[in-house]
């Protein structure tokens, strides 16, 4: 399949508008790190519980997170498999193209 092919499945568009907001690349950052609850990401982010819920529901739709029942709470973590790695590629990205030359980076 050449690299256009690729473009006709809304599926690559689909994940791209997913992880674009600003909100979601923060969910996913913090996951990261360990895995929390809807109100630990809260307050670890500083937003209000409804706007974390909304994303982390978008999130978990596309499998970019996994969630898992923990009592009465639900535990959200980032997916090891695809994600993880996904994120430390663009931390490398980042740090050995971008912080030089990207005007927000660094404000």
């Amino acid at each position: 399949m050449n690299g256009y092919s690729y473009m006709k499945c809304p599926a690559y568009h689909m994940f791209f508008e997913t992880i674009a907001p600003e909100m979601r690349v923060k969910i996913l950052f913090a996951l990261k790190s360990k895995a929390m609850s809807v109100n630990e990401l809260a307050g670890f982010l500083g937003e209000e519980q409804s706007k974390i819920s909304h994303n982390l529901r978008k999130l978990t739709e596309c499998r970019l997170i996994e969630v898992k029942p923990k009592g009465k709470k639900r535990i959200y973590s980032i997916n090891k498999d695809t994600v993880l790695p996904l994120i430390k590629l663009v931390e490398k990205h980042v740090k050995c193209n971008c912080c030089e030359g990207c005007g927000r980076l660094g404000e």
